[in-house]
C-alpha cells in the first residue's frame, strides 16, 4: 500500500487529532531489545524472517493469527506492554531525525484524541511521547539487529514447530518461527560467552527463552474466548 508521507510541521497538522494505536492490527509487531523484558511478561517472542529481505527480526506475538489480539481483551496485559512500533503508527522517521507523518492513517481518520501541537505550535505531550518512541527504535533497531547477527553467527538460532489444537477442534501449526537453543549456548567457547555477557545479550536470550511459556496462556485466552 502507497503512503503520502508529509513532513510533521505545526502549520500544517495542527488540526490533526490523535488517536490510540488500532490494537489487533497485526498479531505479530517487531520489537527491539530493550522491550524484550517487559514483553517477555506476557506474550511470546520469536524470531523470525522478513519476507521480503530474508534477515531475522524479533517480534511480539499477541495473536495466532492475522487481526487476533488476544491481549486486547484480557484486562491488564494488554495494558503492561505497549510495542514501540505500535505507539508511533502512522509516524516515521525521516531524514537527519526528522518525523514524517501519513495524514492518512486510520489513527487520525476519528476527528478525535489529543492535539499534536499546542496553542503556542509547540508539541504536545501526546507527540511528545511519539517522538520518544521513535527515538528509541531509532537505537533500538540497529541494537537489536547487532544482538541478532551475533545469535546467528554463533549459530545459535534454531526453529521452532508450534502446533495448537483448540476446544472447538481448530488446529494450527505456526510455521517460520525461529528461538535461541540453549543447549548451543552451554556449548559456547568462553570468549564468546563472556562477551555475550557483556553485551547483555545472556539477559535478552533468557528473556526470549522464558517468554516461551506464554504461548500456552495464549491459548488459554483463546479458548477462554471460544467458550464465551
Amino acid at each position: 500500500m502507497t503512503m503520502n508521507l508529509e513532513m510533521l510541521s505545526a502549520e500544517r497538522h495542527a488540526s490533526l487529532r490523535l488517536g490510540e494505536p488500532p490494537r489487533g492490527a497485526a498479531h505479530f509487531v517487531q520489537i527491539v531489545a530493550s522491550e524484550f523484558v517487559s514483553a517477555a511478561a506476557v506474550c511470546p517472542i520469536f524470531l523470525t524472517k522478513d519476507a521480503e529481505t530474508g534477515r531475522f527480526y524479533t517480534g511480539a506475538m499477541f495473536g495466532f493469527e492475522p487481526g487476533e489480539d488476544l491481549l486486547n481483551g484480557d484486562g491488564t496485559s494488554g495494558q503492561l506492554f505497549a510495542p514501540l512500533d505500535l505507539q508511533r503508527m502512522g509516524f516515521f522517521v525521516a531524514q537527519e531525525n526528522t518525523i514524517a507523518i501519513d495524514p492518512a492513517h486510520r489513527r487520525f481518520a476519528g476527528g478525535q484524541g489529543a492535539s499534536l501541537f499546542d496553542s503556542d505550535g509547540q508539541p504536545s505531550q501526546s507527540l511528545r511521547r511519539i517522538q520518544h518512541a521513535l527515538a528509541q527504535l531509532s537505537v533500538g533497531v540497529p541494537a537489536t539487529d547487532a544482538f541478532i547477527q551475533a545469535l546467528v553467527q554463533a549459530r545459535l538460532v534454531e526453529q521452532v514447530d508450534v502446533d495448537l489444537s483448540f476446544d472447538d477442534g481448530q488446529t494450527l501449526n505456526l510455521a517460520g518461527l525461529y528461538t535461541v537453543s540453549l543447549d548451543a549456548l552451554g556449548e559456547l567457547d568462553d570468549a564468546t560467552a563472556l562477551d555475550f555477557f557483556r553485551k547483555g545479550y545472556l539477559q535478552l536470550i533468557y528473556a526470549m527463552s522464558g517468554s516461551l511459556k506464554q504461548v500456552s496462556r495464549l491459548a488459554k485466552l483463546r479458548n477462554d474466548k471460544i467458550a464465551a
